[in-house]
């Protein structure tokens, strides 16, 4: 065998152990996941999004469905139902359910928050906030900003974490991969490669492996509106500990102790880093 070729060989390997390696990540969210008695499960997401993101929520609800354990469906908003108290702003939670919102809700830093209520590791509700004070500029304006954002927040109440939390290296084509370039390609002399503002073939892996099982009882379910844990608070001070952020401090995870074994977890996806370090 001339060296070349055992080059080439040696080089090929090495990617396949790379592909391998990847197709193999784990990444769920903590190992939370709805309860449900079935294999297979619909969950409702509430609609109190305006006429700006009703695109980008169907979107998320159709790309998301092809995975065999879970479907989604859009159902009114549950944000006016709790005597006025509830708004798109406040976006206080439902039983068994995600209610998704908008809003302007300040430059505090944050393009949008997942917030999922657990009672040990199963989600008994979830919120998805979108930050329109961040999504009315030029720079997150745009399809690409909003669907992997969109897509991202959703996915992280079905139990989903990142694939990967580094903003500046090459697209791995899905929204649970953080980018400066959602739409891929060439962006400041670099090549971001695959849009990552949909789902790809390791997401709906994952979800199969985080409901391979059923429990012996359920958590979806429409039930009423609660005024959960400071719920509608935007402040971060309100969130209880930091238990994770990447390495460019651009995601964090908060835990809110509710006692009981009952927790509120949220994922926040920043705008802007905020200077941590590892």
């Amino acid at each position: 065998m001339g060296w070349a070729s055992f080059i080439g060989i040696a080089m090929l390997a090495g990617a396949f152990a790379v592909f391998v390696e990847s197709a193999n990540a784990d990444h769920s969210w903590g190992g939370y996941h709805w309860a449900r008695t079935t294999s297979s499960f619909t969950l409702k997401l509430g609609d109190n999004v305006n006429s700006s993101w009703d695109a980008y929520l169907a979107e998320a609800s159709t790309d998301w469905n092809p995975s065999e354990v879970l479907d989604t469906t859009i159902v009114a908003g549950g944000t006016n139902a709790t005597r006025g108290k509830n708004t798109p702003k406040n976006c206080l939670p439902t039983n068994g359910r995600v209610e998704v919102c908008n809003a302007k809700y300040g430059a505090n830093g944050w393009l949008g928050i997942a917030s999922i209520w657990i009672s040990g590791t199963h989600i008994t509700q979830g919120t998805v906030k979108l930050n329109d004070t961040y999504f009315n500029t030029t720079k997150y304006n745009t399809p690409a900003w909003k669907g992997l954002v969109a897509c991202q927040e959703v996915a992280h109440t079905f139990g989903l974490d990142h694939q990967d939390e580094i903003f500046n290296n090459y697209n791995l084509g899905t929204c649970m991969d953080y980018t400066n370039a959602p739409a891929g390609g060439w962006v400041g002399g670099f090549d971001y490669g695959p849009t990552n503002r949909y789902p790809n073939a390791h997401d709906f892996e994952e979800l199969a492996i985080i409901y391979g099982h059923t429990d012996g009882s359920t958590t979806v379910a429409q039930s009423v509106a609660t005024n959960g844990a400071d719920a509608d608070s935007t402040d971060p001070k309100t969130w209880g500990r930091e238990t994770h952020h990447s390495a460019d401090g651009r995601s964090s995870v908060f835990e809110q102790d509710l006692g009981n074994g009952n927790k509120v977890i949220r994922h926040v996806f920043w705008a802007e880093p905020r200077g941590h370090k590892d």
